[in-house]
């Protein structure tokens, strides 16, 4: 049992890190966020962990014992900054040298740890897969400062997944995709773990087993293997996009949604979701949004988690697309927490990428290595769930799409020359045909 009693959360929203950690044991010393309506939510829901406010102030916090120092440290700093929404400007963006930040947070706690006679804290990050392509090499910055380097690491292509040890700490990262995680929502995240040099992260990060293929491509022979056996009829189950649910018609236009993005509340209406169906539904013959609720299933949480009383529909979309995919977060806590066969990295191609200073660097490709460490997108043993499985039949009034809005979805589409999923172009057609709305 890994020895971590305590945890401190960074940029902690609505606080996915308490809603998994709590239950496993771990006591909260506290919470860092400052956005408006996260902070009104912690304080609703979360009241009895201390919000210690900015996280640019913790470090000093930190070193003059005003605040704790964790066992554990988790967090994940704004995405916006890598993200095709923040255009990509890393660490040229305010939100991005918040990864420094980071940095900074983990060094004072670990100074702090060692005058008090204690190991160097477990750090968990997370955030979206484009800091791997970051034109301003963030990645390269940030492994580099997490490991105690003096240069940021500079490679071609950064992998989806791999180790480094370095002088100072040992840090592994995996790219790991909701979908397979029991949650019908392709959300593909990076996640990097580590600690001190008697840490060795890709312990909890990656898993030892036979090879496998993704199992969401049909032409695999994943069936062959023993624990497959319970999914052998996923493609059944898969392609059940109809549902009557309560004396109610519903129908989804695929079996999992694109990402969830923040901004979904607002803006649902003009790109790829809105062309491919993956985050509409159709009930009763009328095209709607999901609510709040499905989105909030659509990332794992309690129904009506984000519901206070007051709080505007936009909050909840937001609060909750900036959250994490509560299973796969579930699934690293418990590895963490409870230790795993150890990993010997002496049989896996490495480079020394600075050999004047000592450290080495593991890369995997995305699909499974080497016929026993999987690094790749989806566990071992993975779940699978539909999109219908999310719906609520019992949607407001205000998340159905009017005859006009549907419209206005076709036209966008003509003029885009874009393609569309065609069983959603049937529906929008069936809804705007009685109109003169849309001039077909």
């Amino acid at each position: 049992m890994t020895n971590i009693k305590t945890f401190g959360s960074l940029c902690a929203g609505i606080e996915a890190a308490s809603l998994v950690l709590e239950p496993m044991g771990l006591k909260p010393l506290w919470v860092s966020e400052i956005a408006p309506f996260p902070k009104h939510f912690l304080k609703e829901k979360y009241g009895y962990i201390n919000n210690v406010g900015d996280m640019n102030d913790i470090p000093d916090k930190i070193v003059n014992k005003i605040i704790e120092c964790p066992d554990f440290l988790c967090g994940g700093t704004p995405c916006q900054a890598f993200s095709l929404a923040g255009w990509k400007n890393g660490l040229n963006d305010s939100r991005g040298q918040l990864t420094l930040k980071y940095i900074e947070i983990l060094n004072a706690i670990d100074e702090i740890r060692k005058t008090d006679g204690k190991n160097e804290t477990v750090f968990f990050w997370e955030n979206v897969e484009g800091v791997l392509k970051d034109k301003t090499n963030a990645f390269g910055c940030f492994l580099a400062g997490l490991a105690g380097l003096n240069a940021p690491i500079v490679v071609d292509k950064w992998s989806s997944a791999g180790v480094l040890h370095g002088p100072k700490r040992n840090i592994a990262w995996r790219v790991l995709d909701s979908k397979y995680f029991g949650l019908p929502q392709q959300r593909k995240r990076l996640y990097v773990l580590g600690g001190g040099k008697d840490y060795f992260p890709e312990n909890y990060l990656f898993e030892k087993g036979e090879y496998m293929c993704d199992p969401m491509k049909k032409d695999t022979t994943y069936y062959t293997f023993t624990f497959f056996e319970e999914q052998s009829h996923y493609g059944q189950e898969q392609s059940e996009l109809k549902k009557n649910i309560n004396g109610n018609s519903v129908e989804v236009f695929r079996a999992y949604s694109d990402c969830l993005y923040a901004a979904y509340g607002t803006k649902w209406n003009g790109n790829a979701a809105a062309f491919n169906g993956s985050l509409f539904v159709s009930q009763n013959d009328r095209l709607r949004r999901l609510t709040p609720l499905e989105c909030e299933r659509l990332m794992g949480f309690p129904d009506d988690y984000t519901l206070l009383d007051g709080c505007k529909d936009t909050n909840r979309y937001q609060a909750v697309g900036n959250s994490w995919a509560v299973p796969v977060i579930r699934w690293l806590a418990n590895r963490i927490l409870n230790g795993f066969e150890l990993i010997d990295l002496s049989k896996v191609r490495h480079t020394i990428v600075d050999s004047a200073e000592l450290y080495m660097l593991n890369e995997f490709n995305m699909v499974s290595y080497d016929e026993y460490i999987n690094a790749s997108h989806y566990p071992y043993q993975y779940k699978l769930k539909n999109m219908i499985d999310i719906v609520d039949v019992n949607a407001d009034e205000r998340f159905y799409i009017s005859v006009k809005g549907c419209a206005g979805i076709l036209r966008r589409k003509i003029e885009r020359n874009a393609g569309m999923n065609k069983r959603l172009e049937i529906v929008l057609r069936n809804i705007v045909q009685t109109t003169n709305t849309f001039d077909q």
